[in-house]
């Protein structure tokens, strides 16, 4: 799982959005936890979504949490448990490629 490219790289981006509020708190127990080597936070997100039959907007932060595939189940359970959102955004994207030396911190990173 070196490898900077393949069908399964073994490496994954997780994206939540979040409510400012509780979107540094969640991050940093993604890493301490060992389920993310790295969480960026990322401000300023405006989201237009549909909830209960109404057009909504809100403003949030984009969580980009680097892991293994292996850690994703455990990192969605995290997220759930930490987030106070009743249907939370959590999508997951395979890492096609990447330099082998960050793909290999990410393993070192998460157990």
């Amino acid at each position: 799982m070196d490898g900077a490219s393949g069908s399964e790289s073994g490496y994954r981006i997780v994206m939540v959005t979040a409510p400012a509020e509780s979107a540094g708190q969640m991050a940093r127990a993604l890493v301490k936890r060992g389920l993310a080597a790295c969480v960026n936070v990322v401000p300023g997100l405006k989201s237009i979504y549909r909830w209960r039959g109404n057009v909504e907007e809100s403003s949030e932060v984009l969580l980009i949490a680097k892991t293994t595939s292996g850690a994703v189940g455990r990192l969605i359970e995290a997220v759930r448990e930490l987030h106070p959102y009743e249907v939370p955004e959590i999508v997951s994207i395979e890492i096609a490629e990447g330099l082998p030396e960050y793909l290999r911190w990410i393993s070192e990173s998460v157990p």
